[in-house]
């Protein structure tokens, strides 16, 4: 299974709005874009999507933008990951001749690694992310001290 740039970029934003998530306040996507190194009109692709998935809300006006619509750790890199790509992104890999066995076990091993990468996905939240990232920056300041 591989991370694509569009679930990376995703992710990257999601973060984004999650560490603004208590106050309220809408980020808007040239904001996110220039914290996460994101090109704008890619970023206002995915999140039209991840909107219309249920991800995020979008608000209008002059203090617009995009904001979380559920609390970040109601958020798991499943839903994320499954709004981009579909529920079945990992399952098209497999493409092996399902007539002989040897093609029948390959495929019995795919799904296998399949269904343990979603359970990996479905454990870990936005907020697990936020919480890692938070911890690895507090290393990174011991480390230079």
């Amino acid at each position: 299974m591989e991370l694509s740039c569009k679930s990376e970029y995703a992710l990257l934003a999601l973060l984004e709005l999650a560490d603004r998530y208590r106050s309220g306040e809408p980020l808007q996507i040239r904001q996110i874009a220039a914290q996460q190194n994101i090109p704008d009109r890619y970023l206002e692709q995915l999140l039209a999507m991840m909107r219309r998935g249920g991800l995020v809300r979008s608000q209008r006006g002059a203090k617009g933008g995009y904001i979380l619509a559920r609390e970040p750790w109601k958020i798991t890199l499943f839903d994320v990951v499954t709004c981009l790509e579909g529920l079945d992104a990992q399952a098209k890999e497999v493409d092996v001749d399902l007539q002989t066995i040897e093609g029948s076990v390959i495929c019995e091993i795919w799904q296998e690694s399949y269904q343990a990468a979603n359970t990996v996905l479905q454990k870990y939240t936005l907020q697990d992310l936020c919480e890692k990232r938070d911890a690895r920056r507090q290393l990174d300041i011991m480390y230079y001290i």
